[in-house]
Parts: structure tokens; C-alpha cells; sequence
């Protein structure tokens, strides 16, 4: 793997070079009139040509997992009094269950990932950017303080491309460092994943 480490809501590589990653929603083209989507195609051009750093983009299809829904509906088995309902309630469960094993249903997730490479930061100086080039930030050993700088580039390129895609009618969520191990997790360990879900952050304990 790339990744060196994950904290504050950032990816730090073993290049040193940072990344923040958006969870952005979606737009049914084609439902829209004429006029929305010349507004659409006329808003994503602006957004492109005011950005002067490379952007990824990524689309991530998954198995939806109902795990939780099924939960839900388990629980609210139980709690219902009329047999009827209760009855319901056991065959709606196992009808959807039977249509996501049958239809394989997947669900799409849209990421935009943004990224900082100290050595791309125009402000600096070439020296600079020179001396940076031949000692690299290594894994675990970026200092805090370069750290903190970084990030705050890469935060302002963040609110940037969040404003472009909110004029465009689209949610923006920026992940948290555990939305971030979640994302790394799924995409090296897809199947793993769908068995044994992640321990969120705060729970975990080191024994010592």
C-alpha cells in the first residue's frame, strides 16, 4: 500500500504527498430539461477550468449490504402483538433478503479524491521545492508542524472543489479518518469486509 498513515481526515503517503477524499452524491442526467442540463454542463466546465491541480475520481460498486435494515425489521418482529402483521413482516423480510441474493444488487458510491504534492505548491520557491525534492516526508516521520502545513493547502483546495460541486446541486461530504480506513478497507479487502465490519475508532483498545 501507498498509504503511510490516516489521521485528521487525511491520507498521508509514503511520498509524503496528502489526500482528502469527498463522498459526492449523484444526478439523474437525464431526467433533467434541456435547460438544466445546459446549466449542468455549463457549471462543470467552470468548476474544471477554475482548478489547477489534478482531481480523481472514483466510483466504487458494492454488494448493498442490508444487514442493518434486516435488523431493524428483526426487531420490529418482535416487538409487533398482532400475529398478522407479525406474519408480514417475516414475509417481507425474506422477500428482500431473496431479492438481494438473487439480483445481486449492487450499490455506487462517487468519490472525488483531492490531492497536495508540496513539490506542485507554486507559492514556494524553486530552491525550495528543489530541497523538498531530496528529502521527502517518509512514512511515520512527517513532523508535526510540516504536517499541519500541508494540511492546511490541501483544506483550502478542499473548500474549493466543495464549492464547485455544491453550485452544481450536489452533496458533499468530506470523510473523517475513520470513513478514510473504511474506504482503504473495502477496496483491498472487499469480501473480508462483508463478513467482519470494522470496529469504529473510539471503541478500539490496545492491550498493553
Amino acid at each position: 500500500m501507498q498509504v503511510a498513515e490516516i489521521k485528521d481526515g487525511v491520507a498521508i503517503l509514503k511520498d509524503g504527498t496528502l489526500r482528502s477524499v469527498l463522498l459526492v452524491s449523484s444526478i439523474n442526467f437525464a431526467l433533467k430539461s434541456d435547460d438544466e442540463q445546459s446549466a449542468l454542463i455549463s457549471g462543470y466546465v467552470s468548476f474544471l477550468n477554475g482548478i489547477d491541480f489534478p482531481l480523481q475520481i472514483v466510483v466504487q460498486s458494492r454488494k448493498l449490504n442490508i444487514d442493518q435494515y434486516m435488523e431493524r425489521l428483526d426487531a420490529a418482529e418482535k416487538m409487533q402483538e398482532n400475529e398478522l402483521l407479525k406474519m408480514q413482516i417475516t414475509d417481507y423480510r425474506s422477500f428482500v433478503r431473496e431479492l438481494v441474493d438473487i439480483g445481486e444488487i449492487m450499490s455506487k458510491r462517487f468519490y472525488v479524491v483531492v490531492p497536495y504534492d508540496p513539490l506542485s505548491n507554486s507559492s514556494k520557491g524553486f530552491f525550495s521545492r528543489i530541497k523538498e525534492a531530496f528529502s521527502p516526508a517518509k512514512t511515520l516521520q512527517l513532523k508535526e508542524a510540516r504536517f499541519r502545513e500541508r494540511k492546511e493547502a490541501l483544506d483550502g483546495r478542499v473548500r474549493q472543489i466543495e464549492g464547485g460541486l455544491a453550485s452544481m446541486g450536489l452533496e458533499v461530504a468530506r470523510l473523517d479518518t475513520q470513513g478514510m480506513i473504511e474506504l482503504f478497507y473495502t477496496m483491498y479487502n472487499p469480501d473480508t469486509f462483508m463478513n467482519a465490519q470494522l470496529t469504529e475508532m473510539g471503541k478500539l483498545r490496545i492491550d498493553r
